[in-house]
Protein backbone atom coordinates (compact mmCIF):
# COMPACT_ATOMS: atom_id res chain seq x y z
CA UNK A 1 0.00 0.00 0.00
CA UNK A 2 0.97 3.59 -0.66
CA UNK A 3 1.96 5.60 1.46
CA UNK A 4 0.85 9.26 0.04
CA UNK A 5 -0.63 8.56 -3.35
CA UNK A 6 -1.49 11.85 -5.48
CA UNK A 7 -4.66 11.95 -8.06
CA UNK A 8 -4.55 14.39 -10.88
CA UNK A 9 -3.40 17.38 -9.12
CA UNK A 10 -3.60 20.65 -10.74
CA UNK A 11 -2.76 24.28 -9.60
CA UNK A 12 -2.88 27.35 -10.97
CA UNK A 13 -2.04 30.97 -10.12
CA UNK A 14 -4.57 34.17 -11.16
CA UNK A 15 -2.23 37.12 -11.70
CA UNK A 16 -2.80 40.45 -13.50
CA UNK A 17 -1.24 39.15 -16.04
CA UNK A 18 -3.34 36.26 -16.26
CA UNK A 19 -3.68 32.45 -14.78
CA UNK A 20 -0.31 30.60 -14.92
CA UNK A 21 -0.83 26.51 -15.32
CA UNK A 22 1.61 25.86 -12.44
CA UNK A 23 0.86 21.76 -12.33
CA UNK A 24 -1.21 20.01 -15.03
CA UNK A 25 -2.35 17.11 -13.67
CA UNK A 26 0.10 14.90 -12.26
CA UNK A 27 0.01 11.83 -10.40
CA UNK A 28 2.40 9.62 -8.26
CA UNK A 29 2.57 7.55 -5.10
CA UNK A 30 5.62 6.81 -2.87
CA UNK A 31 5.94 3.64 -0.49
CA UNK A 32 6.96 3.69 3.01
CA UNK A 33 10.59 3.74 2.97
CA UNK A 34 11.24 4.53 -0.76
CA UNK A 35 13.20 7.54 -2.42
CA UNK A 36 11.22 8.93 -4.96
CA UNK A 37 13.03 11.93 -6.81
CA UNK A 38 11.57 14.63 -8.82
CA UNK A 39 14.00 16.17 -11.52
CA UNK A 40 13.23 19.14 -14.05
CA UNK A 41 14.12 22.49 -15.01
CA UNK A 42 13.15 25.58 -12.67
CA UNK A 43 9.74 26.64 -13.23
CA UNK A 44 8.65 23.37 -14.07
CA UNK A 45 6.44 23.09 -11.27
CA UNK A 46 8.68 20.53 -9.33
CA UNK A 47 8.29 22.95 -5.46
CA UNK A 48 4.49 24.01 -6.32
CA UNK A 49 3.73 20.41 -6.89
CA UNK A 50 4.93 19.34 -3.36
CA UNK A 51 3.69 22.75 -1.76
CA UNK A 52 0.54 21.72 -3.17
CA UNK A 53 0.35 18.31 -1.70
CA UNK A 54 0.99 19.70 1.68
CA UNK A 55 -1.65 22.55 0.48
CA UNK A 56 0.76 25.47 1.81
CA UNK A 57 0.46 27.24 -1.41
CA UNK A 58 -0.74 30.71 -1.08
CA UNK A 59 -4.32 31.89 -1.69
CA UNK A 60 -4.59 34.06 -3.33
CA UNK A 61 -3.41 34.13 -5.85
CA UNK A 62 -2.58 30.37 -6.02
CA UNK A 63 -5.57 27.90 -6.12
CA UNK A 64 -5.68 24.13 -5.99
CA UNK A 65 -8.11 23.51 -8.99
CA UNK A 66 -8.51 19.51 -8.61
CA UNK A 67 -7.04 16.51 -7.16
CA UNK A 68 -6.40 14.05 -4.42
CA UNK A 69 -3.97 13.45 -2.00
CA UNK A 70 -3.84 10.58 0.22
CA UNK A 71 -1.58 9.97 2.84
CA UNK A 72 -2.38 7.21 5.41
CA UNK A 73 -5.46 6.65 3.48
CA UNK A 74 -6.74 10.44 4.69
CA UNK A 75 -7.55 13.04 1.33
CA UNK A 76 -5.52 15.90 2.64
CA UNK A 77 -7.47 18.01 0.36
CA UNK A 78 -10.87 17.46 2.52
CA UNK A 79 -9.14 17.62 5.60
CA UNK A 80 -10.09 20.07 8.10
CA UNK A 81 -7.19 22.90 8.61
CA UNK A 82 -6.34 21.98 12.23
CA UNK A 83 -6.69 18.36 11.50
CA UNK A 84 -3.86 18.87 8.71
CA UNK A 85 -1.69 20.73 10.73
CA UNK A 86 -1.26 17.66 13.09
CA UNK A 87 -0.49 15.68 9.89
CA UNK A 88 2.35 18.60 8.84
CA UNK A 89 5.46 18.78 11.12
CA UNK A 90 4.68 15.87 12.20
CA UNK A 91 3.88 12.81 10.07
CA UNK A 92 5.38 15.05 6.65
CA UNK A 93 8.26 16.61 7.19
CA UNK A 94 9.75 19.73 4.69
CA UNK A 95 13.26 21.21 4.06
CA UNK A 96 12.72 24.22 2.02
CA UNK A 97 15.21 25.30 -0.71
CA UNK A 98 16.95 28.21 1.44
CA UNK A 99 17.60 27.19 4.59
CA UNK A 100 18.15 31.63 5.53
CA UNK A 101 14.68 32.63 4.47
CA UNK A 102 13.51 29.31 6.35
CA UNK A 103 14.93 30.02 9.31
CA UNK A 104 13.31 33.01 11.54
CA UNK A 105 16.22 35.47 11.77
CA UNK A 106 15.15 36.89 15.54
CA UNK A 107 14.15 33.57 17.45
CA UNK A 108 16.84 30.93 18.51
CA UNK A 109 17.60 27.65 16.68
CA UNK A 110 16.49 26.34 20.10
CA UNK A 111 13.31 27.93 20.16
CA UNK A 112 12.26 26.67 15.92
CA UNK A 113 13.34 23.31 16.46
CA UNK A 114 11.54 22.82 20.12
CA UNK A 115 8.22 24.37 18.99
CA UNK A 116 7.15 21.44 16.98
CA UNK A 117 8.58 18.93 19.70
CA UNK A 118 6.01 21.02 21.81
CA UNK A 119 3.32 21.22 19.78
CA UNK A 120 3.46 17.70 18.33
CA UNK A 121 4.88 15.65 21.18
CA UNK A 122 3.64 17.69 24.10
CA UNK A 123 6.71 18.25 25.60
CA UNK A 124 7.76 20.43 28.22
CA UNK A 125 10.09 23.05 26.95
CA UNK A 126 13.07 21.30 28.98
CA UNK A 127 12.65 17.86 27.73
CA UNK A 128 11.90 19.71 23.73
CA UNK A 129 15.44 21.32 24.97
CA UNK A 130 17.13 18.46 25.60
CA UNK A 131 15.62 16.68 22.68
CA UNK A 132 16.82 19.58 20.57
CA UNK A 133 20.50 19.01 22.13
CA UNK A 134 20.19 15.14 20.75
CA UNK A 135 19.06 16.20 17.69
CA UNK A 136 21.53 18.76 16.66
CA UNK A 137 24.17 16.38 17.70
CA UNK A 138 22.24 13.76 15.49
CA UNK A 139 22.80 15.68 12.66
CA UNK A 140 26.39 16.45 12.35
CA UNK A 141 25.76 20.23 14.69
CA UNK A 142 29.64 20.13 17.00
CA UNK A 143 29.14 21.37 20.91
CA UNK A 144 25.29 21.26 20.20
CA UNK A 145 24.41 22.06 23.90
CA UNK A 146 26.50 25.37 23.75
CA UNK A 147 25.16 26.32 19.89
CA UNK A 148 21.46 25.61 20.99
CA UNK A 149 20.46 29.65 21.84
CA UNK A 150 22.39 30.53 18.84
CA UNK A 151 20.44 32.78 16.20
CA UNK A 152 20.42 31.07 12.17
CA UNK A 153 22.76 33.82 11.59
CA UNK A 154 25.64 32.81 13.59
CA UNK A 155 25.44 29.35 11.57
CA UNK A 156 27.29 28.56 8.60
CA UNK A 157 24.87 27.68 5.35
CA UNK A 158 25.89 24.04 6.13
CA UNK A 159 25.01 24.25 9.98
CA UNK A 160 21.57 26.01 9.06
CA UNK A 161 20.78 23.70 6.82
CA UNK A 162 21.49 20.60 9.54
CA UNK A 163 19.24 22.33 11.60
CA UNK A 164 16.46 22.60 9.42
CA UNK A 165 17.03 18.44 8.72
CA UNK A 166 16.81 18.26 13.05
CA UNK A 167 13.68 20.70 12.70
CA UNK A 168 12.24 18.01 10.31
CA UNK A 169 13.41 14.86 11.78
CA UNK A 170 12.21 15.90 15.68
CA UNK A 171 8.80 14.24 15.36
CA UNK A 172 10.14 11.06 13.68
CA UNK A 173 8.17 11.99 10.18
CA UNK A 174 6.76 9.14 7.81
CA UNK A 175 7.26 11.54 4.98
CA UNK A 176 10.41 13.77 4.38
CA UNK A 177 10.03 15.96 1.17
CA UNK A 178 13.17 17.96 0.23
CA UNK A 179 13.08 20.69 -1.99
CA UNK A 180 16.43 21.25 -3.41
CA UNK A 181 17.94 21.37 0.05
CA UNK A 182 21.47 21.29 -1.46
CA UNK A 183 21.13 24.17 -3.72
CA UNK A 184 23.22 26.76 -1.94
CA UNK A 185 25.69 24.15 -0.34
CA UNK A 186 29.19 23.38 -1.76
CA UNK A 187 29.79 20.26 -3.16
CA UNK A 188 31.77 18.90 -0.15
CA UNK A 189 29.27 20.07 2.19
CA UNK A 190 26.64 18.21 -0.32
CA UNK A 191 28.00 15.27 -0.12
CA UNK A 192 27.69 15.48 3.57
CA UNK A 193 24.53 16.32 3.54
CA UNK A 194 23.39 13.60 1.52
CA UNK A 195 25.01 11.09 3.23
CA UNK A 196 23.80 11.90 6.69
CA UNK A 197 20.17 12.27 4.65
CA UNK A 198 20.96 8.53 4.03
CA UNK A 199 22.00 7.28 7.22
CA UNK A 200 19.00 8.87 8.84
CA UNK A 201 16.30 7.03 6.34
CA UNK A 202 18.27 3.76 7.25
CA UNK A 203 17.76 4.86 10.73
CA UNK A 204 14.03 6.53 10.86
CA UNK A 205 12.72 4.16 8.13
CA UNK A 206 11.18 7.40 6.58
CA UNK A 207 10.21 7.83 3.00
CA UNK A 208 12.05 10.70 0.86
CA UNK A 209 10.47 12.94 -1.81
CA UNK A 210 13.83 14.67 -3.34
CA UNK A 211 13.32 17.37 -5.47
CA UNK A 212 16.23 18.72 -7.57
CA UNK A 213 17.48 19.67 -11.11
CA UNK A 214 20.78 18.24 -10.39
CA UNK A 215 20.63 14.28 -12.09
CA UNK A 216 24.23 13.65 -10.58
CA UNK A 217 22.47 13.84 -6.53
CA UNK A 218 19.09 11.63 -7.63
CA UNK A 219 21.30 8.90 -9.39
CA UNK A 220 22.91 8.31 -5.95
CA UNK A 221 19.77 8.72 -3.62
CA UNK A 222 16.67 7.80 -5.34
CA UNK A 223 15.10 4.10 -6.45
CA UNK A 224 12.59 5.74 -8.64
CA UNK A 225 12.81 9.13 -10.73
CA UNK A 226 10.25 11.39 -12.05
CA UNK A 227 10.88 13.62 -14.36
CA UNK A 228 8.99 17.37 -14.89
CA UNK A 229 8.38 19.42 -17.69
CA UNK A 230 6.01 22.49 -17.72
CA UNK A 231 3.77 20.94 -14.94
CA UNK A 232 3.72 17.79 -16.64
CA UNK A 233 5.28 14.07 -15.72
CA UNK A 234 6.95 12.75 -18.87
CA UNK A 235 8.85 9.66 -17.77
CA UNK A 236 8.70 8.15 -14.51
CA UNK A 237 11.11 4.44 -13.78
CA UNK A 238 13.30 3.19 -11.97
CA UNK A 239 16.38 5.56 -11.77
CA UNK A 240 18.29 2.25 -13.22
CA UNK A 241 16.28 2.39 -16.23
CA UNK A 242 16.14 6.44 -16.32
CA UNK A 243 19.44 6.56 -16.46
CA UNK A 244 20.57 3.33 -18.37
CA UNK A 245 17.50 3.74 -20.62
CA UNK A 246 15.48 6.81 -21.36
CA UNK A 247 12.78 7.29 -23.58
CA UNK A 248 11.85 10.70 -23.31
CA UNK A 249 13.38 13.49 -25.45
CA UNK A 250 13.70 15.62 -22.82
CA UNK A 251 15.16 13.39 -20.52
CA UNK A 252 17.69 12.06 -23.10
CA UNK A 253 18.87 15.77 -23.41
CA UNK A 254 18.89 16.15 -19.52
CA UNK A 255 21.26 13.22 -19.73
CA UNK A 256 23.14 14.53 -22.80
CA UNK A 257 23.88 17.78 -20.58
CA UNK A 258 25.50 15.88 -17.59
CA UNK A 259 29.38 15.77 -17.64
CA UNK A 260 30.47 12.08 -17.28
CA UNK A 261 33.65 10.87 -15.37
CA UNK A 262 32.71 6.41 -16.42
CA UNK A 263 33.86 7.25 -19.66
CA UNK A 264 37.45 7.89 -21.77
CA UNK A 265 36.34 9.97 -24.25
CA UNK A 266 32.81 11.29 -25.28
CA UNK A 267 31.76 14.26 -27.84
CA UNK A 268 30.88 17.65 -26.05
CA UNK A 269 28.02 18.52 -24.02
CA UNK A 270 24.42 18.20 -26.01
CA UNK A 271 22.19 21.04 -25.67
CA UNK A 272 18.59 21.27 -25.34
CA UNK A 273 17.62 23.59 -28.14
CA UNK A 274 15.04 26.93 -27.10
CA UNK A 275 13.09 27.88 -24.04
CA UNK A 276 10.61 26.23 -21.25
CA UNK A 277 7.33 27.08 -22.39
CA UNK A 278 5.59 29.72 -21.10
CA UNK A 279 3.17 28.47 -18.30
CA UNK A 280 1.07 31.74 -18.60
CA UNK A 281 -2.38 31.70 -20.68
CA UNK A 282 -3.73 28.64 -22.06
CA UNK A 283 -1.78 25.44 -22.54
CA UNK A 284 -1.08 24.19 -26.19
CA UNK A 285 -2.77 21.39 -27.07
CA UNK A 286 -0.08 18.98 -27.77
CA UNK A 287 2.84 17.69 -26.01
CA UNK A 288 4.75 21.33 -24.29
CA UNK A 289 8.20 20.03 -25.49
CA UNK A 290 6.90 20.05 -29.19
CA UNK A 291 9.05 23.10 -30.03
CA UNK A 292 12.31 22.12 -28.55
CA UNK A 293 11.95 18.00 -29.62
CA UNK A 294 14.21 16.66 -32.15
CA UNK A 295 11.93 13.81 -32.51
CA UNK A 296 8.71 15.38 -33.09
CA UNK A 297 6.01 14.08 -35.64
CA UNK A 298 2.66 16.29 -36.58
CA UNK A 299 0.76 14.24 -34.27
CA UNK A 300 3.10 15.62 -31.43
CA UNK A 301 1.60 19.01 -32.61
CA UNK A 302 -2.35 18.18 -32.08
CA UNK A 303 -2.40 15.65 -29.33
CA UNK A 304 -0.92 15.59 -25.99
CA UNK A 305 0.38 12.26 -24.63
CA UNK A 306 0.00 10.92 -21.12
CA UNK A 307 2.33 8.55 -19.11
CA UNK A 308 1.99 5.38 -20.76
CA UNK A 309 3.91 1.95 -20.44
CA UNK A 310 6.43 1.35 -22.60
CA UNK A 311 8.35 -1.30 -20.47
CA UNK A 312 7.86 -3.29 -16.67
CA UNK A 313 7.40 -0.46 -14.39
CA UNK A 314 8.80 2.48 -17.30
CA UNK A 315 6.41 5.34 -18.17
CA UNK A 316 6.87 7.26 -20.43
CA UNK A 317 4.47 10.71 -22.38
CA UNK A 318 5.72 10.79 -26.04
CA UNK A 319 4.05 9.12 -29.16
CA UNK A 320 7.69 8.97 -30.50
CA UNK A 321 8.67 6.39 -27.98
CA UNK A 322 5.48 5.10 -27.53
CA UNK A 323 5.13 3.81 -31.12
CA UNK A 324 8.86 2.66 -30.94
CA UNK A 325 7.90 0.45 -27.99
CA UNK A 326 5.35 -1.22 -29.97
CA UNK A 327 6.54 -1.21 -33.17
Amino acid sequence: MALLEVRDLKTRFYTQEGVVHAVNGVSFEIKKGETLGIVGESGCGKSVTMLSVMRLIPQPPGKIESGQVFFDGKDLMKLEIDELRTIRGHKIAMIFQDPMTSLNPVLTINVQVSEALELHMGMTKEQARERTIDLLGLVGIPEAAERIDDYPHQFSGGMRQRSMIAMALSCNPDLLIADEPTTALDVTIQAQFIDLVKRLQNEFGMAIIWITHDLGIIAGIAERVMVMYAGFFIEAASVFDVYGDPRHPYTVGLLGSVPRLDEVRREKLTTIEGLPPDLLGELPPGCPFYPRCDWRIDRCNRERPVLESVAPEHWVACWVALEKARG
